[in-house]
């Protein structure tokens, strides 16, 4: 049994025709012509030249440094030991078109291999890499932090991070 009619048994199939009124088109000049300026006046974020930078491991997640004039950026790197760390200065600075001075504060994973004439000649890698990238910059080396702000033992609490964050803020405006 079949629902569906065969053309030659009930007549050929017919496709009805659409009736649509003719609407009559508007005749209208074109749109006049805007002059639109693509000039910006805000520098895009990443063109802004920053002067000072931090760089370092987990430690430095927390820091928030300022500067009287300019901006201080940090570049967090959780787990990097001081050759980790030196590998990505290039990149770093290099997009930071030569701040006035580079923060580093790394060693802490370095320091559980206690090694500490490898440390020092990583050490001596990392500040070279920054003084060979940026010449004019002032590098500064920020030390291990006391034990009573390490809420975990390793990482400084809120108020360890804040303590560091000021320390560096006070070093930054001196120089």
């Amino acid at each position: 049994m079949s629902f569906t009619p065969a053309p030659g048994h009930h007549g050929p199939w017919v496709h009805p025709q659409r009736r649509t009124r003719a609407r009559p088109r508007a005749t209208t000049s074109p749109p006049p012509v805007f002059e639109i300026s693509t000039r910006n006046r805000f520098s895009p974020l990443r063109e802004t030249e920053r002067d000072a930078v931090i760089v370092g491991d987990s430690i430095v997640r927390h820091v928030r440094a300022t500067l009287a004039e300019g901006k201080v950026h940090t570049h967090c790197f959780p787990g990097a030991r001081v050759l980790d760390v030196s590998v990505q200065i290039p990149a770093i600075l290099k997009a930071d078109e030569s701040p006035r001075a580079v923060v580093l504060h790394a060693g802490v994973n370095d320091t559980t291999q206690r090694q500490t004439e490898t440390l020092k000649r990583d050490f001596r890698i990392l500040i070279e890499t920054v003084r060979s990238t940026t010449p004019a910059a002032t590098i500064i080396v920020s030390g291990p932090l006391p034990t009573l702000f390490r809420a975990d033992g390793l990482h400084p609490s809120r108020v360890g991070a804040e303590l560091l964050s000021d320390n560096i803020s006070r070093t930054l405006r001196s120089i």
